[in-house]
């Protein structure tokens, strides 16, 4: 696979993952307000989930490796999950004096969000 078709891969799956992150990020706002970013915490949990799955389907030869890790695990997942905005919500909340807030928000992203990478491993490698 030449180096243009890699990076034509990694930028199809990005727009789509880009997108995603929006349109998840707004739908959290619309359903739980902006009093905690919700959208953050949704798009890391559910980015680590697919990628457990996905690293699980290439050992299990369920799926070809290759253009689907361009496409869905350094473009898709790239674009969806948000450590450096996780990052900027943290410093955010901190400035705010938002400490319990700040704790919980690293808390909950790093937990779940491995916790969502095992389940989804696991869920692939039983089958």
């Amino acid at each position: 696979m030449g180096q243009f078709a890699i990076l034509g891969y990694i930028a199809l799956g990005g727009a789509f993952g880009a997108c995603s992150r929006y349109l998840i990020s707004e739908l959290c706002v619309v359903l739980l307000g902006r009093g905690f970013p919700y959208g953050t915490l949704t798009v890391n949990v559910v980015g680590s989930f697919i990628m457990g799955l996905l690293i699980a389907a290439f050992e299990a030869e369920l799926v070809v490796t290759e253009p689907w890790r361009q496409i869905i695990g350094l473009g898709f997942l790239g674009a969806l999950t948000t450590f450096s905005t996780f990052s900027m919500d943290n410093v955010l909340l901190m400035q705010q004096g938002a400490f319990f807030k700040m704790g919980l928000n690293v808390l909950l992203n790093v937990f779940l969000s491995i916790t969502a990478a095992w389940i989804g491993f696991q869920l692939l490698m039983k089958t």
